[in-house]
């Protein structure tokens, strides 16, 4: 016999919400690591807030909804509300009964425009890495570099001739004006995008579309692959090369030894070599001798070390990778290097504590 449907407008539930997440459901762990360092991070957020006025979003739940926005490669502010508003699971992780109103899109927006004013992101990572050390993830002793081209919020209609103070034509569309750049020789020493001035037009190789866009770079530590250091610069030709200087030199030489660092052959420079040398790092970076000499002779590439340090090197990929197709860093949502740059360092902050979470879960 079938059954019939009936319609009930309201109903109590005697179930908590605790109860109605899985014990095995992944985002326990995560809650469980995240909960700690947010606490740990209390009085970082108490030096961005006023002491009157009225009460923002908490900024630990801020923090896990932006989680749970990048983990779940969830677009848009407007649509992460959306999702809090009906997803339980999403409600119990952020920290919000089951009768608690949403934000608004915008409200969330301006109070985690506030986060992005500090350097919590950075501090996050930090933390981060003090639990992965905690459980011996970490060597502090191999390393590798690399950098990835991120694309900016900005098109190419945007990037004008710099003394342009725009279309003289009143009747064409000033939201989508018709602009014809064919044949107009083009360069970030000339032109510069409306829409985002501090991104540059750029070109992965020969061949390849010239593209608005920023670089993000990682350190990456050769044991397990989680990474140690961020930056997140303009695209320039020599921009991964000192993005890779200074996060050498932020790594602390725990253990007083000699530290490695494995790179591509785009890292292959006598300079960058030396530079690497004078700061107690040998440099494992793969030899470009097509057509020149390499800067890494049989001194380096004898050692078993330099083999391993360029198998491992290949793993960086997987983090690039996972920031593009999960974390939503393939084309950035946020105007300007300081914007973008902490919302980089938290999505790798973010795969440290997946990578972490994994790791923890393999038996001995």
């Amino acid at each position: 016999m079938r059954g019939t449907q009936e319609e009930q407008g309201a109903m109590f539930s005697y179930v908590s919400q605790e109860d109605r997440i899985p014990q095995d459901h992944p985002l326990r762990v995560l809650r469980g690591m995240v909960d700690p360092i947010l606490k740990s991070l209390s009085n970082r957020f108490d030096k961005l807030y006023s002491e009157v006025g009225r009460p923002s979003i908490p900024p630990e739940q801020l923090l896990r909804a932006l989680l749970i926005q990048i983990l779940y490669t969830i677009r848009s502010e407007r649509l992460l509300m959306e999702e809090l508003d009906y997803n339980l699971l999403f409600r119990w992780f952020v920290g919000l009964s089951m009768d608690d109103l949403v934000w608004d899109h915008s409200v969330f927006s301006k109070n985690r425009d506030r986060l992005l004013g500090g350097d919590i992101a950075d501090e996050f990572l930090k933390k981060v890495l003090e639990l992965a050390r905690e459980n011996g993830l970490l060597s502090d002793e191999h390393f590798t570099v690399d950098g990835t081209l991120i694309e900016a919020w900005a098109g190419q209609k945007s990037f004008k001739k710099k003394e342009d103070s725009g279309s003289s034509d009143k009747t064409d569309d000033p939201g989508n004006p018709t602009v014809d750049f064919h044949g107009e020789k083009r360069s970030n020493q000339t032109h510069q995008s409306s829409t985002d001035p501090e991104s540059r037009l750029y070109r992965k190789g020969p061949g390849k579309e010239a593209k608005l866009t920023f670089m993000g770079h990682v350190t990456m530590d050769n044991r397990h692959g989680l990474v140690v250091a961020t930056r997140y610069t303009q695209a320039t030709g020599k921009a991964e090369r000192e993005a890779a200087l200074e996060m050498a030199k932020s790594l602390k030489n725990r253990r007083k030894r000699r530290k490695t660092v494995g790179a591509d052959k785009g890292y292959d420079t006598a300079d960058f070599v030396e530079k690497m040398r004078k700061i107690k790092f040998t440099p494992h970076v793969a030899q470009n001798d097509t057509n020149r000499s390499s800067a890494i002779d049989e001194r380096t590439t004898r050692h078993r070390g330099y083999t391993v340090s360029q198998r491992k090197r290949k793993l960086v990929e997987e983090i690039f990778g996972w920031l593009k197709t999960v974390g939503l860093m393939r084309k950035t949502r946020h105007k300007g290097v300081k914007r973008g740059g902490w919302m980089f360092t938290f999505a790798n902050a973010i795969y440290n504590l997946v990578r972490i979470r994994n790791l923890m879960a393999q038996p001995c």
